[in-house]
Parts: C-alpha cells; sequence; structure tokens
C-alpha cells in the first residue's frame, strides 16, 4: 500500500490526576515500556512492537482527559502542504517547535470541528523495538501484564460529526469506513481511517465539544483479550464492558478504566479496508448490536461517561 500524507495515529497526551498509580496502570498492568519523562513532570511510554519514541504522554492535572491526539505524517513536505490546507479550510493553527515534547519534531496543531486539539507531525526519534532488523525474535523478553502490541486509535466524543468528516476526509484524506445514523438520516457517529485499518479515530455526538471516551491498544488475540481481563480481575482494575465484541468494525474487545477515570481498550480482530469499499451504515434503532454484537444492549455508562 502506498503511504502518503496522514499515516497512522502517533501519540495521545492523556491527563491523569496522580502520576505514580498511572505509570503504573500503564507501566505494569497495561505492559508499556518509559522511555523518558520532561522537565514539565511528563512521562512518555510506548508499546514494546513500536517503533517511535513514544506513542502515550501522561500529565498530571486537576481532571482527566485528554489534551490532543498527534498523527504522524509521511514527510516535512507532506506536513506543509497539509498546513496549507487547513489553515484554507478556516482553522487557526499552531506551530510548535522541534523538541516541545521530547524526541518529537515540529507539530503543528489545530482544533477540528468537535472542539478537539488534533496535531500532525512527520519526525520523532527511533528506538525500535528491541528485537533489531537482521534475524529478529517475534517477540522481546521481559514484557509485563498485558503486553499491549501498539497505541491503535481513540474514540472521541462531541458536536458537529459531519463537519468532522467533511474535514478528515477532504482536508486530511482519511475514509469514511462506518458511520451511524439517526431517524432523520443524520450522522452522528463516525469512523475514520487513514491506512487499511477499520479505524485509526472515531467519533460520536455528545453535545459538549472536545471530550475523551477512551484510548485503544491492540492485542493479537481473543485468547490474549481474556488474558488481559484476567490481569484486570487480578489487578482490581475497574472494568466497564466486556470481553465481547463489536458490530461496528468487528473488533473483539473489552473497556477498562485507569486509576484517573480514563477509560482505555484492548481489542483485537477488526477487517482490512480499501479504497474501493463503501462505507458500512448502522441505524441508531440497532446501536445496541452495534456497539455490543453479543446481547445487543446498550450500556448507559458506556455512553455518557467521558473525561
Amino acid at each position: 500500500m502506498s503511504f502518503h500524507g496522514v499515516m497512522r495515529p502517533g501519540h495521545t497526551c492523556i491527563r491523569v490526576l496522580e502520576m505514580e498509580p498511572a505509570v503504573t496502570h500503564y507501566v505494569d498492568h497495561l505492559g508499556m515500556i518509559k522511555t523518558g519523562e520532561d522537565d514539565q513532570g511528563r512521562v512518555y511510554l510506548k508499546a514494546w512492537d513500536e517503533h517511535d519514541c513514544f506513542s502515550i504522554v501522561l500529565r498530571e492535572a486537576d481532571e482527566p482527559g485528554m489534551d490532543f491526539m498527534g498523527f504522524k505524517v509521511h514527510s516535512t513536505a507532506d506536513l506543509d502542504q497539509l498546513e496549507v490546507a487547513i489553515r484554507e479550510y478556516g482553522c487557526e493553527v499552531e506551530r510548535i517547535p522541534a523538541g516541545e515534547l521530547t524526541g518529537c519534531g515540529h507539530r503543528i496543531r489545530f482544533a477540528i470541528p468537535s472542539g478537539h486539539p488534533i496535531e500532525l507531525y512527520a519526525e520523532k526519534d527511533y528506538v525500535g523495538n528491541g528485537l533489531g532488523r537482521l534475524n529478529p525474535d517475534p517477540w522481546p523478553e521481559g514484557l509485563k501484564g498485558m503486553q499491549v502490541n501498539r497505541y491503535d486509535h481513540c474514540l472521541l466524543y462531541g458536536p458537529n460529526i459531519p463537519d468532522v468528516v467533511d474535514f478528515f476526509v477532504n482536508v486530511l484524506g482519511f475514509a469514511l469506513t462506518e458511520k451511524v445514523i439517526d431517524p432523520d438520516n443524520n450522522m452522528i457517529g463516525a469512523f475514520l481511517s487513514c491506512s487499511n485499518k477499520a479505524h485509526d479515530i472515531a467519533f460520536i455526538h455528545y453535545p459538549e465539544p472536545s471530550k475523551f471516551h477512551h484510548a485503544s491498544f491492540l492485542l493479537n488475540s481473543w485468547e490474549e483479550i481474556l488474558n488481559a481481563a484476567d490481569i484486570m480481575g487480578m489487578k482490581g482494575i475497574s472494568i466497564d464492558i466486556g470481553p465481547t465484541r463489536h458490530g461496528i468494525t468487528r473488533g473483539r474487545t473489552i473497556y477498562f478504566f485507569d486509576p484517573s477515570g480514563n477509560r482505555n481498550e484492548v481489542f483485537c480482530g477488526d477487517y482490512m479496508w480499501y479504497p474501493d469499499r463503501e462505507p458500512i451504515t448502522w441505524t441508531a434503532e440497532e446501536l445496541g448490536k452495534a456497539i455490543f454484537f453479543h446481547d445487543r444492549k446498550l450500556n448507559e455508562n458506556f455512553l455518557t461517561v467521558v473525561t
């Protein structure tokens, strides 16, 4: 597949109430690797099979939630072209110098119609996955907890979903893979891909802007999802829903909370997306099946608890 423009989700900055229990959760329980800490007290983490120096940034704050989500683009030239297109669309763009996030090149930040701050960048320090690139083993020894492979996507809540889709498709070059419509044919949910995954970011309509629903981390199999659930039970981690399957994206999943109340997901098993596919549509009256395919019932906590 030929990549250009926006390639993949690159990082998310998550606000936590206390750093020490947050680091224990993301490192010892999820199995991420701490790669650094900066003079602002922010902690940098990567999943074991990620090659860039971080994908999750933890910042201690008075309330939980997400500061921003960043996407990596193919080249600096692509970043410059996208900056022009974003400004022409009408968004104010903030240029953030290289090094403001340790190991990351210069970034551009802008607010999308749902109110969420989104970043693009082209360069980040390469550290590898600990296996090397000559005759590597399949996985490194010494992994902890759930052993998540990578940070995969976020689900964000906010208003103006059709405008969000227009921006991601026509400015950033994403594809709409699945959508949810209400009885009046209004789009109230959107799943968007910049790759050949079922989604790299998703949005659900919510009256308040810039709300964070969850950050998701990839595992390899249903067995690994069940093992993650065992770890949650052993460590007293608060489970929201699952293990179960989604109708949307077909993902097999379990949702749970970090110590600050931010929702996490571990999942596996979505499908491959290609540009010649048409989007899948889900109707609001079948939303229970769309979200929780097995019992086909909506979970009010899942729909309303955001940070």
